[in-house]
C-alpha cells in the first residue's frame, strides 16, 4: 500500500479542477493583456477567477492579487506593507513559515525595522499579553502571526489579535496559507490588513496563489514590469494556475462541513490509535480540536534510535509523510519550530497531514508499521 499523509506540503489535484484548467489551456491561450478578442476573453476569465475567490472570502474583487503562491504573497505583503507604510518596528513569532522570519530578519539586517519575537509556550501559542504590551510601548507597528502552524497544527485567535492591531494603529498580516479552504474567512469582519493563499494546499494547481490587500492599507508593487493586476504585479497571469485556484476553493467552500467533520474524524482515530499502540507516545503542538487545524497533527516517538532514520524507514515501507515543513527538504538543520517549543531533540518527530481523500484504512496501515519499527528499537 502507498500511503499519502503529507498533505500539509502539497495536495493532490481535485479531478474538477484538472478538467477547469484543460479546458483553458485547450481553448483559452490569449494573453490577457492583449486587447484583441483572445486577450479580452481571457481577462474575462481572470476576473471571473478574482471574482469567484472574493466572493468566498466576502470581499472585493479589487482586494485580491494574484501570485505566483504564498511565499510570494508573504514577501509582498511584509516587505511592502513595512517600507511603504513607514514602520520602524515589527511583530513576530519564532514559529512562523520562513516565507516570514526570513523576509523580517533580511529587513531587520538592512537597518529598516527593529523585530521583536513573541513568546511561545509548549503547545506553540504566543503569549497575546505580551504582544499587547509591546503594542503598547510601540503603536503603529507591523504584526505578522500565522493562523496554523504548518508543523504542528497550533491554531492562534487572529480574530483577537486583529482587533487588538487596530486598537493600536497597527497593520497586521496573516499567513494563512494552511488554513485557506479549511475555515471560513469573512475578511469583512476579520478587521485585517494582509491575508495569503496557495491553490496547491487545497487540492489546486502549485504556482499560483493570492494575496489579500485591505483597500485602506496602501502599498506599492514588490515585482515591476508591467500593468498587470491593477499596476501591483507585473508579468503574464498565470491563468491556467488562476482558474484553478477560484474552481479549488469554490469546491473547498462547498464540502467545508463535511471535509472538516471526516478530516477531523481520521486524526482522532490515529491519535486513539497511536496512544493504544505506541508506549510513550506524545504530540506536538495543541491537539484539542477547537485549537488545532484538523488536517495537521505532529507526533513525537520513543524510539530513539529511529530520530535519523524514522521518515527514511516510512518511505520505504510506502509512506509518506514529513519531518516539518517541506520548504526545508534537504537542509540538515532541525525544525526550528519544534525548536522553538522545547520539543526533544532526541525524540524523532513526525507530521502526518490528512486531507479528504484518506482513509481508516491507511492509518490502520501506518500504525502497523509505526508499531513494528518502534518495537523493533525498544
Amino acid at each position: 500500500m502507498q500511503v499519502y499523509f503529507d498533505n500539509a506540503a502539497t495536495t493532490a489535484l481535485d479531478p474538477r479542477v484538472v478538467e477547469a484548467m484543460v479546458e483553458i489551456m485547450e481553448f483559452n491561450y490569449g494573453n490577457p493583456s492583449s486587447i484583441h478578442a483572445h486577450g479580452r476573453q481571457v481577462k474575462t476569465i481572470v476576473e471571473r477567477a478574482r471574482k469567484t475567490v472574493a466572493g468566498l472570502l466576502n470581499t472585493s474583487p479589487s482586494e485580491i492579487f494574484f501570485t505566483s503562491g504564498g511565499t510570494e504573497a508573504d514577501n509582498t505583503a511584509i516587505a511592502r506593507g513595512i517600507l511603504d507604510n513607514g514602520i520602524s518596528h515589527a511583530i513576530t513569532s519564532p514559529l512562523e513559515h520562513h516565507a516570514v522570519l526570513h523576509t523580517l530578519e533580511a529587513l531587520e539586517q538592512s537597518g529598516a525595522i527593529k523585530l521583536s519575537l513573541l513568546d511561545v509556550d509548549r503547545l506553540g501559542r504566543v503569549d497575546v499579553q505580551q504582544l499587547e504590551q509591546l503594542l503598547a510601548n510601540n503603536p503603529r507597528t507591523f504584526v505578522s502571526l500565522m493562523h496554523a502552524n504548518n508543523e504542528i497544527g497550533t491554531l492562534t485567535d487572529i480574530e483577537y489579535i486583529s482587533a487588538l492591531c487596530k486598537q493600536y494603529r497597527s497593520i497586521f498580516h496573516s499567513d494563512t496559507v494552511q488554513t485557506m479552504a479549511h475555515y471560513v474567512h469573512d475578511l469583512t469582519k476579520l478587521q485585517i490588513d494582509f491575508v495569503t493563499g496557495s491553490a496547491h494546499k487545497f487540492h489546486g494547481p502549485k504556482g499560483v496563489g493570492f494575496l489579500y490587500i485591505n483597500h485602506q492599507t496602501k502599498i506599492k508593487p514588490f515585482i515591476y514590469g508591467g500593468a498587470q493586476e491593477r499596476n501591483m504585479r507585473g508579468g503574464t497571469e498565470n491563468v491556467y494556475g488562476i482558474v484553478g485556484l477560484a474552481k479549488a476553493l469554490e469546491i473547498a467552500y462547498s464540502e467545508m462541513d463535511d471535509h472538516q467533520r471526516y478530516i477531523q474524524g481520521l486524526k482522532d482515530y490515529m491519535i486513539a490509535q497511536l496512544r493504544e499502540h505506541i508506549p510513550d507516545v506524545r504530540f506536538n503542538g495543541d491537539i484539542t480540536p477547537e485549537n488545532s487545524l484538523y488536517t495537521v497533527l505532529n507526533v513525537s516517538f520513543p524510539c530513539t534510535d529511529m530520530s535519523d532514520m524514522m521518515l527514511f524507514s516510512l518511505d520505504i515501507s510506502g509512506i509518506s509523510a514529513s519531518g516539518g515543513s517541506a520548504c526545508s527538504s534537504g537542509s540538515d538543520i532541525g525544525s526550528h519550530v519544534l525548536q522553538a517549543i522545547g520539543a526533544d531533540p532526541g525524540r524523532p518527530s513526525v507530521r502526518f497531514s490528512f486531507c479528504k481523500n484518506n482513509t481508516r484504512e491507511e492509518i490502520d496501515f501506518v500504525i502497523g508499521k509505526l508499531k513494528a519499527l518502534c518495537l523493533e528499537k525498544a
